[in-house]
């Protein structure tokens, strides 16, 4: 008897598993089918989309798009370059500043730890706008065409500042405790124990910061001048608008490119822009979500 049931919870069991599977499959084939029609798309003909619209699979196949992109690769692969390096150091120093600064405010025996973490609550209902912002960037910081222009904007966020507090808060104050009674300094605190128990919340928050400082290009329009410097997005961005610019001028004297993929460009971009960012989510994707998870629950 015992047998039966064991066997028949077996089955269950299993049957349970694979209508599991092959819904969560289903599910995800779902969430991977835009992709595959963006990929799809920007291997396709323009007069194909225009005619025939958007399909799983190239109707018309051409790398008009990709070699429009990489009509010059030496600029392509400078821009890479340039936001590799923005969101590498942006978000590193975006962490090591963010973290360190959640400690403080997360540490109870700080006088004025509530008088500072409203300081930078306040900053999310009021901030001084962008005219502001650009002259305190330009004539203050004289970060004109330079770099720093595109780190500095998104290097702390308020809403990540809270969800690192969160994370450091769950950390048991007595390792901080016994740490002190070792005779260790606040700084080698955060550096030996605080730092290296946040792994989740540095995964989760740095991905953030590493998106927004990728997919950046508003900044690089209002501060940057020399084209060498331009960051990936907003060299597609300038290409983008060139390229309708020239539909619209040929639309105006009554002709039509027929050729001159639109649609198609916007696609490859989209590939070419999100290429690094899909390859690097594995990596992180364990902490992600553990981190998120914590971050629900704690708060």
């Amino acid at each position: 008897m015992h047998t039966r049931n064991k066997i028949k919870l077996t089955t269950s069991r299993i049957v349970f598993n694979g209508i599991s599977y092959i819904l969560l499959s289903f599910i995800a084939l779902l969430c991977l089918l835009p992709f595959i029609m963006l990929v799809s798309g920007s291997f396709t003909s323009e007069q194909a989309i225009r005619f025939e619209g958007y399909s799983i699979f190239p109707r018309e196949f051409t790398t008009e798009a990709y070699e429009t992109i990489f009509r010059y690769p030496e600029k392509i692969l400078r821009a890479y370059g340039v936001s590799i390096f923005i969101t590498v150091a942006g978000t590193a120093a975006g962490l090591f500043f963010l973290t360190m600064t959640a400690y403080v405010i997360s540490r109870k025996d700080f006088k004025y730890r509530n008088v500072i973490s409203f300081y930078f609550y306040f900053t999310t209902l009021f901030n001084g706008g962008m005219v502001c912002t650009y002259i305190f960037y330009i004539q203050y910081l004289h970060l004109k065409d330079n770099l720093l222009a595109l780190i500095l904007p998104l290097m702390m966020n308020v809403f990540y500042l809270l969800i690192m507090r969160s994370f450091i808060t769950a950390i048991p104050v007595a390792l901080i405790e016994s740490a002190k009674i070792d005779g260790a300094g606040e700084f080698r605190i955060f550096i030996q124990i605080i730092l290296p128990l946040l792994k989740s919340g540095l995964a989760t928050i740095g991905l953030f910061i590493a998106l927004g400082y990728w997919n950046d290009w508003y900044n690089a329009m209002l501060y940057l001048n020399s084209e060498d410097k331009y960051p990936l997005q907003y060299m597609l961005y300038n290409m983008l608008q060139k390229q309708e610019a020239m539909a619209q001028m040929a639309s105006l004297a009554g002709k039509r490119i027929e050729n001159l993929p639109t649609s198609g460009l916007k696609l490859a971009m989209a590939v070419v822009a999100t290429g690094p960012i899909v390859l690097l989510y594995p990596f992180v994707q364990k902490y992600f979500v553990k981190g998120i998870t914590i971050g629900s629950v704690k708060g």
